[in-house]
């Protein structure tokens, strides 16, 4: 195992990470962590479970883009025992490792170990980040209740240390859960559910549907339905005809694709195409994406958890997950601080600039090494621990550099005084060339490069040395008039003032430096921390809203669940209600058709009689037209009232069916 130009280079067949001994005691395999200890690459987990003999290892194979690896098998036997690993590069994703994980078959009858099913179940729940569950024939209710596993997960899985209700701890593990892929095999049947056409997926959340009443029966019914629908937010389905005939299933490891069923090849390759295109990084709580190494140090610490006999616990795991990540990410940026240092520097400096913008380049890279490599470091102490490491390495670099400039200074300056023959300045007038002699020999020294950044601090060491020497010289030199030797000693007195005076200013300037050094380090580690504080905010909040319209969806399945049947029967009493308000119109229409029918009846009598009998025929026309008026309007009166509390018995019903609904929207809400 290796990365060779910073990808991966596969497995060349998986071997076992977590074993299982005869007596069902767990243990990691050293040769998979130090496998997985070589991947520096987030990664890809997918880990699949299920009954054994129902092909898991087949799909498994498949997703590496090999027939065989992992073993199969055409007896009764199970061939996986514990859970075993295939690390192959992401086909898809550069930047990414795949990680295979391929289980023992669960309720293998030879085993016959309850309590060892349930704890490799929640392993390769907590190792991936895709979890597949592989079953036979249809989702039916026996299908169901052999995924009980689930149901102990909350016995098994802890998300923190302390004492939490079931409840709020179920609902935390949907930040640390994987997406849950249900692979249905041999499926014959049609994706048909009341004669309507459905998807898989559709299938599945229809088997997931939680059964009514309750009984203790249906209750128990619904335990695995409702985990599934509780810790999985996310599912997927596939169902895959039968690849073979019954005598090249013997031997299916040695088939082709064109030796299989072309309806299976076809759902195996949807669901390769799937996992590689849908399928994410492992990640931990606030996004933090788990690296290779980081997967082997949570099963190790998973399966220590589970051999001293206690139940993992995520909260534990992460922060000694951080503990180990920060610790090498500090060990690792420091030794990259400290190399490129080394490699950019070459001691001694002419400068301390030119020493501070290398240190000022290496802490730079180091910090960003860093920030890419540590996990949860919430208080910044492993950062502060990284930068007071840079510091003292900095601060010794320093003074490692002045100390061999220092010695190159010392020995230029002895080499230049060696060639001054000091005693023929015992004379008088001897003290002048004394002093040109003395003035070139530090003006050679100045003009000499390389001398590094204790150069003006080793030459006034020096000059302090020599100025015994000066002095003797100075007083032997008679032939001066008091006068002169008083100018002279003045003159050598001002000058050396001036020069301790540049001594210092540049003192001072090389202090100034380091200390604008410091404050820029500073300002660039704060400016990194607060933007990666603002990305695991980012992060932080994306997934909160992931998995609240995660809940909102869910609430919403339910409550139209629950609201159906009285939609149902408000919907058929509104219809009723309907079909009575339009026979009442009806009826009021007849009535008003035959009044208009009597009135032409009226004005033909009318108009017979009126030759004849004018105003008997008014007055007998004025009394029957009132009377049967006055019958016909206390008719149409009636037919107006009954259709008057038809239409308010309509609004009431309206009215209750839009309270049922805006409950129901307050109860999703």
């Amino acid at each position: 195992m290796a990365e060779a130009q910073g990808r991966f280079v596969a497995m060349q067949k998986p071997i076992c990470l977590i074993s299982s001994s005869s007596s069902g005691e767990i243990q990691v395999d050293r040769e998979a962590l130090d496998v997985l200890n070589s991947i520096r690459q987030p990664v890809v987990v997918v880990s699949i479970v299920g009954m054994y003999r129902t092909g898991k290892s087949y799909l498994m194979n498949r997703l590496a883009g090999k027939h065989t690896g992992f073993p199969l098998g055409s007896t009764i036997q199970s061939e996986t025992k514990g859970i075993w690993m295939w690390c192959v590069p992401h086909p898809h994703k550069d930047d990414q490792t795949l990680v295979l994980l391929d289980t023992e078959g669960l309720g293998d009858v030879a085993k016959g170990d309850q309590a060892h099913d349930t704890w490799i179940f929640s392993l390769a729940v907590l190792l991936s980040s895709t979890f597949v569950y592989n079953s036979m024939g249809t989702i039916n209710n026996e299908a169901v209740m052999s995924l009980h596993h689930v149901t102990e997960l909350t016995e098994h899985i802890k998300v923190k240390s302390s004492e939490e209700k079931e409840d709020v701890m179920a609902e935390k593990f949907i930040h640390f859960f994987p997406t849950f892929v249900w692979t249905v095999r041999d499926f014959t049947l049609e994706l048909r559910i009341d004669g309507e056409a459905v998807t898989a997926d559709e299938y599945l959340e229809h088997s997931l549907k939680l059964v009514k009443g309750n009984s203790k029966h249906v209750a128990y019914s619904n335990g695995p339905r409702e985990c599934i629908r509780s810790y999985f937010p996310t599912r997927k389905c596939f169902v895959f005809d039968q690849p073979a005939s019954k005598e090249k299933l013997r031997i299916i490891d040695e088939l082709t694709d064109a030796d299989l069923e072309p309806a299976f090849v076809e759902q195996t390759l949807e669901f390769c195409s799937y996992i590689f295109k849908r399928s994410k990084e492992k990640t931990m709580t606030g996004g933090y994406k788990v690296t290779g190494q980081m997967l082997g140090n949570l099963a190790k610490m998973y399966v220590d958890a589970i051999r001293s006999g206690s139940v993992p616990c995520l909260e534990n795991a992460v922060a000694a997950l951080s503990k180990i990540q920060n610790s090498a990410a500090v060990e690792e940026s420091f030794a990259l601080y400290r190399r490129l240092l080394g490699e950019r520097v070459k001691l001694h400096t002419e400068t301390q600039e030119e020493l501070s913008s290398a240190h000022e380049g290496c802490l730079k890279e180091a910090l960003q090494l860093f920030m890419k490599r540590s996990f949860k470091d919430e208080d910044q102490s492993f950062q502060r621990h990284l930068m007071g490491q840079i510091k003292a390495e900095y601060d010794g670099k320093c003074s490692e550099n002045a100390v061999l400039s220092q010695s190159h200074c010392t020995a230029l300056l002895q080499q230049l005084w060696s060639q001054m023959d000091y005693e023929s300045f015992m004379r008088p007038g001897g003290y002048a060339d004394y002093r040109v002699q003395l003035d070139s020999i530090v003006q050679t020294y100045r003009d000499t490069p390389g001398k590094g950044v204790q150069a003006e601090q080793t030459l006034k060491t020096f000059m302090k040395e020599k100025n015994a020497l000066g002095a003797s010289i100075l007083k032997v030199d008679r032939n001066l008039t008091e006068q002169d030797r008083k100018l002279k000693e003045e003159e050598a007195r001002v000058k050396m003032e001036r020069f301790k005076a540049e001594v210092a200013r540049r003192n001072q300037e090389d202090a100034m430096k380091r200390l604008e050094d410091a404050e820029k380090a500073h300002r660039k580690n704060e400016q990194q921390l607060m933007d990666k504080l603002e990305r695991e905010r980012r992060a932080i909040i994306e997934e909160n809203q992931r998995v609240l319209d995660q809940r909102l969806q869910e609430q919403r399945a339910l409550i139209s669940e629950l609201f159906e049947q009285r939609a149902r029967m408000m919907e058929a009493q509104v219809q009723s209600l309907q079909r009575e308000l339009a026979a009442s119109k009806s009826r009021e229409e007849e009535a008003r058709m035959e009044m208009e029918r009597f009135k032409a009846e009226v004005a033909r009598r009318e108009q017979e009689d009126a030759v004849k009998r004018l105003e008997d025929a008014e007055k007998a026309h004025r009394v029957n037209e009132q009377q049967p008026m006055d019958k016909l309007e206390r008719e149409r009166r009636a037919i107006a009232e009954q259709n008057q509390r038809v239409i308010d018995q309509c609004l009431k019903v309206s009215q209750l069916t839009q309270m049922c609904f805006e409950n129901a929207g307050e109860f999703s809400g």
